[in-house]
């Protein structure tokens, strides 16, 4: 097998599991939510089960419901183990409602969400989580396996129930039990705001959901094993690199000449709403010819930016505007979602397509463009982050509260992978969840920095504090942190180490995934006003499951007092 590396940079954090430092030679537990003899058992019987359905292109196109009044939108899903395709190779996938991705959910800012849940797995517990809405009031159904709830046992059915309050924007649903979310357990999730745009916003024509991905052809539970044991194919490298990818569930692997398509009314203009619903691979997007205004960044609006492409990381959300006013490309063009890793691994795919087609056009079948021609005769760059700023200010309060997190991914003595945060390694109650403890015993964590159990690294303000915490990454490698229940003001970022500097934007964007850059740290800001026990972890898959996590844990007291449903914990004892 043969390993490229895109940087020689890359080639030294890989040798060290992408940190740059070596943790610590603690052996890691091995306790994870998936029960990983269940994960990795031959297979053999993929063709006797369903096949995984691929939603038509109208799916991804969004109706809107503007105007509606405030109501409760009900769905039902069920979790199955199924054989699916999605790049052209044939593989077990863990999906929702036999699709993948999972059905589109559309509701509006004040709406009530009720959303059964079955587990249709034979050996494994589930969850759903809803990532960036803030459960304010309903902390237990934020999805969260070993901090809000246990999971969902194999044939029993959780009824989410909570409303969306005061949140809007693009995000999307998975499962946060291990890494089940890897095989399939996606889908995108609309909030419509009630209220206008800013005065002189742009508008748009047209709606559509782009949803974005890494795909593994091995099943997720095998690749934690090998990654944590160092025993994987790219050993003694502790790297996990994806097969391929998929657009709308659709890419290419090995030859595949299947790619999805958008048929667009020429001089329109439309919203595609990204979504990275991957595991670990930073992606690119571009669309061949046309500029990109970027409007929305994981919920907040900001002001329009041009660019000619972006940089996606795991979890991460992102509006953009293209108008179909172009004249070269005979009326077809390439959407490109590129896998960017460190090492390129023979028999990948790193180059995902799709296309968009003029409608009443001469187009050709598939575009002619054999390589990224970006936008002629323009002067845009790729998007830089800090160039983002929010179309309506929104100045934070002044902190009252400051904590340090550093952290860290590197190899054991065995060669293994562990994933270090404030010196802890977390790994997953067992039987019970954060949640459960801390309303049964406020006092479970002490006010301030603790750790509980060894290995349970929890931040507790039990007064409504403006909290800062300043994120340093030790290593090398980007990394997308999302923090639970809260959209966090982002105060500042930079490489090398914080040296103190004065950080008070007036008006910093806002967002609740972020990137703590290679070798650098990240400030960010929250108001400990939405009770509960809340993550703040790396959303790449492989170093959750290694221990890169952490909790916030607002009003412990106010949390006590809530009526926690009975099945909450019930199916904990389960």
């Amino acid at each position: 097998m043969r390993f490229i590396f895109s940087s020689l940079p890359a080639l030294l954090a890989a040798a060290v599991g992408l940190t740059g430092q070596v943790a610590t030679a603690v052996p890691h537990n091995g306790v994870h939510h998936h029960d990983a003899s269940a994960g990795i058992a031959a297979r053999s019987d993929l063709h006797a089960r369903a096949t995984v359905a691929t939603p038509p292109a109208s799916d991804f196109v969004l109706a809107g419901l503007v105007g509606q009044a405030p109501t409760t939108r009900n769905y039902e899903f069920t979790i199955s183990e199924m054989t699916g395709a999605p790049d052209g190779f044939s593989k077990s996938m863990l999906v929702v409602n036999g699709q993948f991705p999972g059905p589109a959910i559309e509701a509006n800012q004040g709406d009530r969400l009720v959303i059964k849940v079955t587990n249709a797995l034979s050996d494994n517990r589930t969850t759903i989580h809803w990532h960036g809405l803030y459960q304010n009031g309903t902390v237990w159904y934020d999805g969260t396996a070993s901090v809000t709830d246990c999971g969902i046992p194999p044939g029993d059915s959780l009824t989410y129930d909570f409303e969306l309050g005061q949140f809007s924007g693009t995000t999307w649903y998975h499962s946060h039990y291990a890494t089940q979310y890897s095989d399939g357990v996606t889908g995108p999730l609309i909030v419509y705001p009630t209220a206008s745009a800013p005065s002189g916003f742009p508008t748009w024509d047209g709606d559509l959901i782009v949803h974005l991905t890494d795909v593994y052809h091995t099943f997720s539970a095998a690749l934690v094993q090998q990654y944590l044991s160092g025993t994987g194919p790219t050993a003694p490298i502790i790297l996990e690199t994806p097969d391929s990818g998929a657009i709308n569930g659709v890419g290419q692997y090995d030859g595949s000449t299947n790619y999805f398509n958008f048929d667009l009314a020429p001089n329109k203009t439309y919203r595609l709403r990204l979504i990275h619903t991957g595991s670990a691979a930073q992606i690119r997007f571009s669309v061949d010819y046309h500029p990109l205004t970027i409007i929305e960044v994981d919920g907040t609006l900001v002001e329009p930016y041009d660019v000619v492409g972006l940089t996606l990381l795991v979890a991460q959300r992102y509006s953009v505007l293209i108008t179909t006013n172009q004249t070269a490309g005979n009326g077809s063009y390439w959407i490109r979602s590129d896998l960017i890793s460190p090492v390129t691994v023979d028999g990948t795919t790193s180059e995902v397509l799709g296309v968009i087609t003029y409608t009443g056009e001469n187009s050709t079948s598939v575009p002619t463009a054999t390589s990224d021609p970006g936008v002629p005769g323009s002067n845009l760059a790729d998007m830089d982050v800090s160039q983002l700023t929010p179309a309506v200010v929104d100045t934070p309060p002044d902190r009252t509260r400051f904590y340090q997190v550093d952290f860290a991914i590197g190899a054991t003595s065995t060669g293994g992978t562990i994933a270090q945060i404030n010196g802890t390694s977390w790994s997953p109650l067992q039987g019970t969840a954060t949640l459960l403890q801390v309303a049964g015993n406020t006092s479970y964590a002490a006010e301030g920095s603790s750790v509980e159990g060894g290995n349970q690294l929890i931040i507790t303000e039990d007064s409504i504090e403006t909290v800062d915490i300043l994120l340093t990454n030790t290593g090398a490698g980007d990394h997308p942190f999302h923090l639970h229940g809260h959209r966090p003001w982002i105060m500042g970022f930079g490489t090398g180490t914080y040296d103190g500097q004065d950080l008070t934007p007036s008006n910093p964007l806002r967002r609740d995934t972020f990137t703590v850059p290679s070798g650098g740290w990240l400030m960010l800001r929250y108001v400990s006003d939405n009770p509960g026990p809340w993550t703040l972890h790396c959303h790449i898959a492989w170093h959750m499951e290694a221990g890169l996590l952490m909790q916030v844990n607002s009003l412990p007291s106010v949390t006590a007092g809530l009526n926690i449903p009975s099945d909450i914990a019930s199916q904990c004892a389960a």
